[in-house]
């Protein structure tokens, strides 16, 4: 229905084609970036990137947010840092990222592992939290040792919360991508971006914005499929 409202207003609206370009006209543009394999490039481009940068900071995130929910002291310093940089956003980053590492993928990856460490973190942390007490009462009871009262008892009680925080952290970290993108890249869907606005490409720019639409969209049902398969093994 908006696709037809969408190309009635662009044949028989007062709307200039370069500024709001006709739906064949995106698909047109789309098939020839297929056959030309520059779409591939872009998506895959932007694509690694996020699962490098989210993967580091997936790995980060839980085991800060295992020493924060069981340890008072560091749970105290961790609230502190938390407090100060949570609210900064991944954004605001991206001019230090670019003097600390330069224009080259390391800012990139910097600025996708902030985006996604939060959300993993605080969510790791108040699952732990809320754990039944008892559980943690019973291993200390029978005197089981502290790995074995992570991965059997800690993790796996936290992994409706972890799981959550592990969507919300994929989804800031493909935002983070495009972002990064934007500022200084040759490949990747932020690139599309950037060039078809420099050209006035308003065809490529909008294919951009549906293909950072629809591969947030694949990622996130992927990893709930995912989740759901690990809920029930677990």
């Amino acid at each position: 229905m908006v696709i037809l409202f969408w190309e009635y207003v662009c044949h028989f609206g007062d709307v200039k084609v370069y500024n709001m370009p006709a739906p064949e006209i995106i698909l047109t543009d789309a098939l020839d970036k297929v056959k030309s394999g520059m779409l591939w490039k872009h998506i895959s481009a932007s694509f690694l990137r996020v699962l490098e940068g989210f993967l580091a900071a997936a790995a980060a995130a839980l085991i800060l947010g295992v020493l924060t929910g069981l340890n008072k002291y560091f749970e105290r310093f961790m609230e502190l840092v938390l407090q100060i940089l949570k609210p900064i956003p991944p954004i605001a980053w991206i001019p230090l990222a670019i003097l600390w590492f330069g224009i080259g993928e390391s800012s990139k990856l910097y600025i996708i592992f902030y985006g996604a460490f939060f959300p993993i973190l605080l969510n790791t942390v108040d699952g732990i939290h809320n754990i039944d007490k008892r559980y943690l009462e019973l291993g200390r009871v029978y005197e089981v040792d502290k790995k074995r009262l992570v991965w059997r008892v800690i993790l796996p009680g936290a992994l409706p919360s972890i799981l959550t925080g592990i969507r919300v952290g994929l989804g800031n970290a493909w935002v983070c991508v495009v972002a990064a993108e934007m500022i200084a890249a040759t490949k990747g869907i932020g690139y599309m971006l950037t060039n078809g606005r420099s050209l006035s490409r308003a065809d490529d720019v909008i294919l951009a914005m549906l293909l950072i639409g629809i591969v947030g969209k694949f990622m996130d049902d992927i990893l709930k499929f995912v989740s759901k398969k690990i809920m029930k093994w677990s």
